[in-house]
């Protein structure tokens, strides 16, 4: 029993507290401080400064104490190395001599009542009481502990269920606890249209791919509502344990998002005035007009930049451009031609004369191409041959049909290829590779280039301002002056370009470093002739291998099954 005294009168805070103090004669004074929940503050630097000063102990490291209580561990740490137990040591209301642990209490020492000591939260939303016995400790009545709280003048939020139960035994409680305030929801948008189902072309009979119907556009007509403004809400104020109120946060409203072609109708709706294809950005919703080009692109029309959607119900001529914010859509055949949009979807194939270009935002699909660069930021499809060509992915490159055959030139995809074929018979090189987004090598040297070509330029007005700098200026012609006056301004936004670039430059350089799981499908066969790259390791293929999967196990090359 004296050994269980000796432990409660050494110690002082408990796990539901938060913390507890551990004084140990001889040994020294340490602290342990357990973890809370977010935003639960149970106590204050000050009130661990009280408690030791309330036993005595002055020899320690403030700055060791904040940062215990700051990190919170649950870990004891060691505060101070002195701690000499007074000789006549009070125990719960007795003395007792080191030599004599059982001598008799002094008569009417067991009637002092332990020290209610009431700790106030830094957001005055809670009190709780703890109780110093070193006076004594015989337990208080619910009267004194109200008492104790009224000279704190806590008025409201009073638990009288806590303060009964609590006055049973000296564990630290809760006796008040203030209502929070209840913050206002912020406005939000909710959009009236899916853009998911685009691009999604219709499957026949067979599981065959329907290239003339391919739900190419999420359109939009006259007066459709496109998206609903849900208004904020105002906050519910609180009330802490002096019953001040606590003031709530109003939710903050949202702009409808109102882009090109839209009208907000009342205060919380967006409509669409023409029909067209909506374009969201994330910031504005647009509605674009729906180009169509019923002869093709040739002579007849020129080149073609658009800001919206084009069909084009023909082939477009060698030599030409077309160029659209929206998805392109061309009907008939690609030859020689420069394309760039959103989606670019051919249903008569890519016939690129060494000098096709398409470049897409997200997709492309094409019944087949021969002798084209295509690029694409995502994925892209074809469903026949794609012969001699450049072909750059940033996720897929998929040959979906029965022929299915990549035969010459390059394919670059940053995650998978899947063919029927790759290469030929005759063992025709044929170059894959799989595993780092070739879009993203693509700019890392673009900007790489430029970055050099800017700094040579910057370092060549240098040394001619520097040369200029020795000489009288104002000697000079007018117009001589003026060209050295624009020399000058011409180095700001060059610095400016370099800088750009090198963040740029080092952005792209991690997301290279990052290689992804990259693979080869082959449902057929890779000819003899084929070279493949998986994540930086290359292998040449010296026979024919059917029916496979290619992908890097352990820094090797592995042919597994399809």
């Amino acid at each position: 029993m004296a050994d269980e005294l000796d432990k409660e009168l050494l110690t002082v805070g408990s796990r539901d507290a938060g913390y507890l103090f551990e004084f140990k004669p001889g040994a020294g004074v340490f602290l342990t401080v357990y973890p809370a929940n977010e935003g639960e503050v149970k106590f204050e630097l000050s009130d661990m400064r009280q408690i030791l000063q309330d036993y005595s102990v002055l020899d320690y490291d403030i700055a060791h104490l904040s940062r215990i209580v700051r990190e919170a561990s649950g870990r004891s740490y060691k505060l101070s190395d002195v701690f000499v137990e007074p000789k006549n040591k009070r125990k719960y209301g007795r003395e007792a001599d080191d030599d004599d642990q059982d001598a008799p209490m002094p008569p009417g020492e067991d009637e002092r009542y332990a020290n209610i000591i009431v700790d106030i939260s830094r957001d005055r939303m809670v009190a709780r009481v703890r109780y110093d016995t070193k006076a004594g400790s015989r337990l208080p009545t619910p009267e004194m502990v109200l008492d104790a709280m009224q000279a704190k003048k806590v008025a409201y939020g009073i638990k009288m269920q806590n303060i009964e139960e609590g006055v049973k035994s000296l564990s630290p409680f809760v006796v008040a606890e203030g209502d929070p305030p209840v913050h206002g929801e912020n406005a939000r948008i909710e959009r009236r249209f899916e853009l998911g189902v685009k691009g999604r072309p219709v499957v026949v009979e067979y599981d065959r791919v329907d290239y003339k119907n391919l739900n190419l556009f999420v359109l939009a007509k006259k007066n459709d509502v496109l998206a609903v403004r849900i208004p904020q809400t105002k906050g519910t104020p609180g009330k802490n344990i002096y019953g001040d109120r606590v003031p709530a946060r109003d939710g903050r409203p949202v702009p409808l998002p109102q882009g090109k072609n839209t009208q907000i109708i009342g205060e919380n709706e967006l409509v669409a005035t023409i029909d067209g294809q909506i374009v969201d950005t994330g910031r504005i919703i647009s509605v674009d007009p729906h180009l169509v080009l019923n002869g093709g692109v040739g002579v007849a029309t020129g080149n073609i930049n658009f800001t919206g959607s084009v069909e084009v119900k023909g082939d477009i001529a060698a030599g030409f451009k077309v160029k659209a914010t929206g998805d392109i859509n061309v009907s008939g055949v690609i030859n020689g031609a420069m394309v760039e949009g959103r989606n670019i979807y051919v249903s008569g194939g890519v016939n690129g004369m060494d000098r096709a270009k398409i470049v897409a935002e997200e997709d492309i699909r094409a019944a087949f191409c021969e002798m084209a660069d295509l690029q694409a930021n995502r994925d892209i499809y074809i469903s026949d041959v794609a012969l001699h060509s450049q072909l750059r992915a940033g996720r897929k490159i998929i040959m979906e049909g029965k022929k299915g055959q990549i035969m010459g030139g390059r394919a670059m995809a940053g995650e998978e290829v899947q063919a029927q074929y790759i290469g030929n018979a005759s063992n025709i090189i044929t170059r894959v590779s799989v595993g780092v987004d070739p879009n993203t090598q693509r700019k890392y040297k673009e900007a790489c280039i430029r970055f050099k070509e800017t700094k040579q330029r910057l370092e060549q007005i240098t040394k001619t301002l520097n040369t200029l700098g020795k000489i009288d200026i104002s000697r000079l012609p007018e117009n001589r002056i003026a060209q050295i006056n624009e020399l000058t301004r011409s180095q700001f936004p060059l610095a400016g370009q370099m800088r750009r670039d090198e963040k740029l430059i080092a952005q792209l350089n991690e997301e290279l470093a990052v290689m992804r799981n990259g693979r080869i499908k082959v449902n057929d066969t890779i000819y003899a002739g084929a070279r493949v790259i998986i994540n930086s390791v290359a292998k040449n293929f010296y026979s024919d291998a059917k029916h496979c999967t290619v992908s890097v196990v352990d820094d090797v090359v592995t042919i597994g099954p399809y």
